[in-house]
């Protein structure tokens, strides 16, 4: 390849998306990473894609919300066509249940706020929750269920499958990849970055620079002296191996979610450490969580756990991804920090930064996600 157009700077799921786009545009595009694409937290995240509302968002951050949704479907239609990949992606619905009192008052200001939105949301009588998920029947009749609601829309994916659908597909467009590539610095010139510098003190030179690397964006932002409030946030999981499926729907349950596979596994998750880059499993989370799916879903207390493991989400100290262009310098740019909705937002993330980058109209303001804002 002659020199890129635009070098992304991390192989997690919003560089891949962010390639796909440049790429399908006719962009010459690298990819560094300084192991293989996708193994920090685009791999260990649960694929839940939640429920969004018609096209009237006013936020920006609502508006990238309602444009994935859009995508998801989309983007996975094309990357099979493409590819022969099934990226998992299935509209499986979603149920919200509450156990406590304060849940069931935190969950009903939720759901106010999803009507609000026009998000489609009924609310489930204990017999039509186990009338839609016979497995919740011990849960119905326990006389702990305080609140349940369904959402039709929400939809998941299989993360893994998708990111090879991504890297399959963005190679057959000519994305290159330098993979076992640490940036360590750059040089800067005139306002422009020339090029990123290798710890093996390679030069790598585009026209353009994106940072992509989820929590590890931090780091390469230091050198660029661009304060920023993007932190590592460690979420661990449990994967139950069944028989057969042992329902249909995701289940939510404030933070915490148990997500169906077609193949008969189960995905229990997730905690919310700040521990910094320590992405090891503890027993006492592993625990919590396992026994957590055994309550609200009988059949996971004869099934066996096959899986465990964690990963390292990128936050942001107020809860909004850093996407734009880094000030003073008038060729490089940051999507990162996007938390839990790495994946929800990374169909979006990629067209709007694309167009940012192509010089087009973003047609979202990004204003509130701008890379200065500390």
């Amino acid at each position: 390849m002659t020199t890129p157009d635009c070098l992304i700077i991390g192989g997690g799921v919003i560089g891949l998306s962010l390639a796909y786009d440049l790429a399908q545009h006719g962009l010459r595009v690298r990819i560094v990473d300084r192991q293989e694409v996708g193994r920090e937290a685009s791999w260990a995240g649960a694929g839940i894609l939640p429920a969004t509302g018609p096209d009237e968002a006013h936020h920006p951050l609502d508006q990238l919300r309602v444009l994935s949704h859009q995508l998801h479907p989309q983007w996975a239609a094309s990357l099979f066509e493409a590819t022969g990949i099934d990226n998992g992606y299935r509209q499986c619905g979603g149920i919200y249940l509450a156990r406590s009192h304060g849940e069931a008052a935190a969950l009903g200001g939720l759901v106010g706020l999803m009507r609000e939105e026009r998000i489609e949301i009924d609310r489930l009588t204990p017999s039509m929750l186990t009338d839609l998920e016979p497995a919740l029947r011990p849960l119905a009749e326990s006389g702990n269920l305080r609140a349940a609601y369904r959402l039709p829309t929400e939809s998941q994916l299989r993360n893994p499958d998708h990111l090879q659908a991504l890297l399959k597909v963005t190679r057959d467009l000519g994305v290159e990849f330098a993979l076992g590539t640490r940036i360590a610095s750059f040089e800067i010139e005139q306002g422009q970055v020339r090029a990123a510098i290798s710890e093996k003190n390679e030069r790598l030179t585009a026209s353009r620079f994106c940072l992509t690397a989820g929590a590890w964006t931090r780091q390469l932002l230091e050198p660029l002296e661009l304060p920023n409030g993007i932190l590592p946030v460690k979420g661990q999981m449990v994967m139950f191996r069944c028989q057969r499926p042992p329902l249909q729907h995701i289940l939510n349950e404030g933070p915490r979610y148990v997500v169906p596979r077609e193949d008969g596994r189960v995905l229990v998750g997730s905690t919310e450490e700040e521990v910094g880059f320590q992405k090891q499993t503890t027993p006492e989370a592993l625990q919590e969580l396992a026994e957590l799916g055994r309550q609200l879903v009988d059949p996971l207390n004869t099934a066996v756990i096959e899986k465990s493991w964690a990963g390292l989400r990128p936050g942001s100290f107020d809860g909004l991804p850093y996407l734009g262009q880094v000030p003073n310098l008038d060729n490089v740019y940051v999507a990162a920090g996007h938390f839990r909705n790495g994946l929800f937002l990374s169909p979006a993330t990629a067209v709007v930064m694309g167009r940012l980058i192509r010089g087009e109209n973003t047609r979202i303001d990004l204003s509130p996600f701008h890379p200065g804002r500390g």
